[in-house]
Parts: C-alpha cells; sequence; structure tokens
C-alpha cells in the first residue's frame, strides 16, 4: 500500500477504536490492538511493518515530550529515589532475567541479552492508557518510570546489538561506561538545549511562531544528545522537564492553549496508530512460527512474560523495606505505603511500541555477513509479552486498584482551592492601583470589586461564578486582574504550596479567561 492509504487506515483504526472504548466500554489499547490484529489478515495490509525509526525518532521523542511537560516536577523530585530504582536497577534486573530465560532456551548469552534489553522498560504510551485514575503520587511514579527507563534500556540494548553484530561477549563495564555516558550526555544536552529554546521562546511570542517551536522542540531536544553518543530520551525528559517550569513566564495564553490543544490531539493519535501497529505484526508472526517453530515461540513467550512480572513483583515487595532499612531519617515514614498499595507499581509494569520497535530495529545481518541469530523469535517473542500484558494486567489492574484502596487525593483539591483563593486575594488587593493605572471609571472599578469579591466567595463554597456587565473598562480591569492571579499562583508554586499538576490547572482557566476577556474586547 502507498503510504497515504497506510496513513488513512490507521487514522480510520484510531477512530474505530475510541468508538469501541466508547461503546463496548474496553480500554483504548485493547481496541486499537485487536483492530490491527483485524486488520493484519486483510490483503494489502500484512506486509505493513511497525517503521522502528519512526518510532524511536519521530514518535517517541513527541510522546515523551509531552509527557514531561504535564508532569509533577516537584512529586518527581519527591519520589526520584523509587523511579530511579525502577528505571535503572528494575531494568537491568529484568534484563538479566529475560535473559536467563532465553539462556535456558537455548540462546546464546548476548542475543539473550538483546531480547532481556528489549523487554526490560514500561511504556509510557501503554502506562498512560491502560492505568486508570491514580493519586498523583503513584501516577508520578508510574509515568516518571517510563519516561525515564528506555534510556536504560536503549543504552543496554545498543551494546548487546553491538556485541551480536561484531559476534564477541558482552562487556559489561562497556554497560556501565556507556550508560553513565548516555545520561551525563543526554542531561547536558536537554539542560543546554532546552534553555536556547526557552531564549527562542522569548523572542517569538506570536501563537503561530511559538506552536512552530513547540512541535520542533521534542526533536530538537533528541537530536544533539543522540548526535553525540547520549540518550535522546533522557535529553527530552530533561528538557520538557526545564520548560515546564520556564514557559509559563513568556508564553503567552494563546500560545500555550495553541499549543496544548496540539498535543493532545496529536499524543493521541500516535498512541492510537501505535497499537495498531503492534497488533498488524500478528500475521506476520504467526506465519513466521506457524510450522515447528511455534513450541519454542509460545514457551519462551509465556515464560519470559512470567519472569518479567516475578522480578518486577520481587524489586517492588524488596525495594521498600531496603530503603527503609537504609534511611531511617524521620520524613522517610511519609512515605511509607502497604504492599497492597505497591501492588499498583507492579501492575503498571504494561510493554509497549518501545518495546516491539526495538525489536524490529535488530539488524538483519552482522558484521561477517551472517544472519542476526534468532531475530524472528526476538521480534515474535516481544509481540506476545506485549500482548499478554496488556490483556492479563490491563483486565486486573482495576481490581488490583480496587484492592489497594487507595484514599482520594484531598491535598491536590485543597491545593486547588487555596490557589484559586490566593489569586482572586491578589487581585482584590491590587485593583485600586490597576484601576488607576488602567484609568477606567469608578463605577468599572466597582463592578470589578464585585465581581471577584463573589469569585472569592464561590470558590469557598465551591459554587459557579456569575457574570455581571461587561464594557470595555470592565474587561481591561478583569486582564490586570488574570495577570495578577498568575502571579499569585507562580509565587505558590515557587514556595511549593501547591503541586505543578494544580499550577498547570489553575493556568489553563486563567487562559481560557483571558481568551474569553480578550475575545469580547475585539467584538
Amino acid at each position: 500500500m502507498e503510504g497515504l492509504e497506510i496513513a488513512l487506515v490507521l487514522g480510520l483504526a484510531v477512530l474505530g477504536g475510541g468508538l469501541a472504548k466508547r461503546w463496548l466500554r474496553v480500554p483504548a489499547p485493547w481496541a486499537w490492538t485487536a483492530i490491527g490484529i483485524g486488520l493484519s489478515f486483510l490483503p494489502g495490509l500484512h506486509d505493513v511493518v511497525l517503521p522502528p525509526d519512526v518510532v524511536l525518532y519521530l514518535f517517541l521523542p513527541a510522546l515523551l515530550y509531552w509527557e514531561s511537560l504535564a508532569i509533577s516536577w516537584q512529586r518527581f523530585r519527591y519520589d526520584l529515589r523509587v523511579i530511579l530504582l525502577l528505571s535503572v536497577g528494575l531494568v537491568f534486573a529484568t534484563a538479566a532475567a529475560v535473559a536467563g530465560i532465553g539462556g535456558l532456551f537455548g540462546l546464546a548469552l548476548p542475543v539473550a541479552l538483546v531480547l532481556g534489553a528489549v523487554l526490560s522498560p514500561t511504556d509510557a504510551t501503554a502506562v498512560s492508557a491502560m492505568a486508570p485514575p491514580l493519586p498523583r503520587r503513584f501516577d508520578t511514579m508510574l509515568k516518571g518510570e517510563s519516561l525515564v527507563n528506555d534510556g536504560s534500556a536503549l543504552a543496554l540494548y545498543s551494546v548487546a546489538v553491538a556485541a551480536v553484530v561484531a559476534s564477541r561477549d558482552v562487556d559489561l563495564g562497556e554497560i556501565s561506561w556507556r550508560f553513565v555516558l548516555a545520561v551525563l550526555v543526554g542531561v547536558v544536552a536537554g539542560l543546554v538545549v532546552g534553555y536556547l529554546l526557552y531564549l527562542l521562546r522569548r523572542i517569538s511570542r506570536q501563537p503561530m511562531l511559538a506552536g512552530t517551536i513547540s512541535v520542533l522542540s521534542p526533536f530538537a531536544l533528541y537530536l544533539p544528545a543522540e548526535t553525540f553518543h547520549g540518550s535522546g530520551v533522557v535529553a527530552v525528559v530533561t528538557g520538557g522537564l526545564l520548560l515546564g517550569r520556564l514557559m509559563p513566564r513568556v508564553v503567552s495564553a494563546q500560545a500555550r492553549t495553541l499549543g496544548f490543544d496540539f498535543w493532545r490531539v496529536a499524543t493521541y493519535v500516535i498512541n492510537g496508530a501505535l497499537f495498531v501497529l503492534i497488533g498488524l505484526q500478528a500475521r506476520s508472526v504467526i506465519e513466521a512460527f506457524a510450522g515447528d517453530g511455534w513450541p519454542q515461540v509460545v514457551g519462551l513467550t509465556l515464560a519470559v512474560t512470567a519472569a518479567i512480572f516475578l522480578v518486577r513483583f520481587l524489586w517492588i515487595l524488596v525495594m521498600a523495606p531496603l530503603i527503609r532499612l537504609l534511611d531511617r531519617r524521620p520524613s522517610q515514614r511519609g512515605r511509607r505505603a502497604p504492599f497492597r498499595v505497591r501492588a499498583v507499581l507492579v501492575w503498571g509494569g504494561f510493554r509497549g511500541a518501545v518495546s516491539l520497535a526495538a525489536a524490529l530495529s535488530v539488524p538483519v545481518l552482522i558484521a561477517s555477513g551472517g544472519d542476526f541469530p534468532q531475530r524472528e523469535l526476538i521480534i515474535a517473542v516481544t509481540f506476545g509479552v506485549i500482548v499478554l500484558l496488556l490483556v492479563v494486567q490491563g483486565a486486573t489492574m482495576p481490581l488490583v486498584v480496587r484492592a489497594a484502596r487507595l484514599s482520594g487525593d484531598e491535598r491536590e483539591r485543597d491545593e486547588h482551592r487555596l490557589a484559586l483563593e490566593t489569586a482572586v486575594e491578589s487581585a482584590l488587593e491590587h485593583l485600586e492601583a490597576d484601576a488607576s493605572d488602567a484609568h477606567v471609571s469608578d463605577d468599572d472599578r466597582e463592578e470589578v470589586r464585585d465581581r471577584l469579591t463573589r469569585a472569592l466567595d464561590d470558590v469557598r463554597r465551591d459554587d459557579g461564578r456569575h457574570e455581571g456587565r461587561s464594557d470595555d473598562g470592565v474587561r481591561r480591569l478583569l486582564l490586570r486582574a488574570v495577570q495578577r492571579k498568575r502571579d499569585a499562583i507562580e509565587t505558590l508554586r515557587q514556595q511549593k504550596r501547591i503541586d505543578d499538576v494544580v499550577f498547570l490547572d489553575v493556568q489553563r482557566e486563567l487562559d481560557h479567561e483571558e481568551l474569553r476577556l480578550h475575545d469580547d474586547l475585539e467584538a
């Protein structure tokens, strides 16, 4: 099929999966993957493959960039120790366990380690799509793990593949050095390019220019790190976290709303397309092992899936007591959680398109000119593990969340109310000075005062807001009030009295309020 036809089929499949989710009430990844499996048996579609370069160099940076902008940096830093243990330590432990299982099934150690590296990272797309709404701490830990672990897994993957291609043993020292280098270069590249993008945003305030910079940002972050043998994944996450802190100071409401709306739609379509493309591999996998090879494929797939789950279970089971043993600070006690709560982290270990893209990226030939050993087996097992984890863990995840009896996030609601209340109080406090600077009439000033006072009462009662008359003087003064509110919530965030997610929510409300007022002035 031609590229345009494939794009149209993928788009219709994504749309169909979204409708199926709504009508059948099944997780969207299930619907998308099932549609892809069905399409793979249609004439002309069985040869459509998941393009690994497109996933690793186009889709992955875009998805990671959006997730890093939307994640809470405060929570990310608060649980950084746990996130690193999951995204680095657990990655290597999982890769080692899978490699051991592969060795029992007759794979050479370097080839088995390639399979382990492919299946070691969780997938940000799958985690976001499959996990039900969670308290923000657990949501941040799962998303933070999936944001960072691609970097450590791909560093291990590159060393293992290079060893197979060169027909040599895997060097643990090389793995360690390559990982440290990839992380350091990725962090530096992310900080440098991220700050340059921030400076560029300062001089490109026009919404279309700002939107263009936003679209280019993930790739501008990814490419330099990869060019200097660093981790593009780490660079995108680092740069995204930095820009998430700096951009509210320089981006207008219109540009921010335009950019966020674009990324919400783009990431939804990319997520759906990735799961459809995963399903499209079904026929080629089945045909490749329809003969005598299927017992090895099925047996290795089941064994590897069980090993991945068991290693994650044991890692999270042991991780908390070990942290408690090594860290006796009183502040550590507030972070403790019973295992029924930590079980949510166990069930959040979904795999997805990144693993399949890595498997498809395995070279066809090695340096001697021979075939890459067991390449088809690696692809088939990866496909099977992804589908099994999506189905089994996806089906049981809501049950685990209910059994965990996670308490509602009262703190987030309190912070949201604090942000709104402080914002309106700041606007009222500066009303006289703003009215004088804007040269508005006393009637307009009192109208705004009355509206802000009623808004403050509404926040305290959690009621809806009321509108009054809106002539130009009132609107101009309300726009100044919006800026006062922005300053107030930025101060609260800097003081760590509200979380980044709360800040983004309130900022979005203020953006909409500002845009409505601008529309009224231009009408």
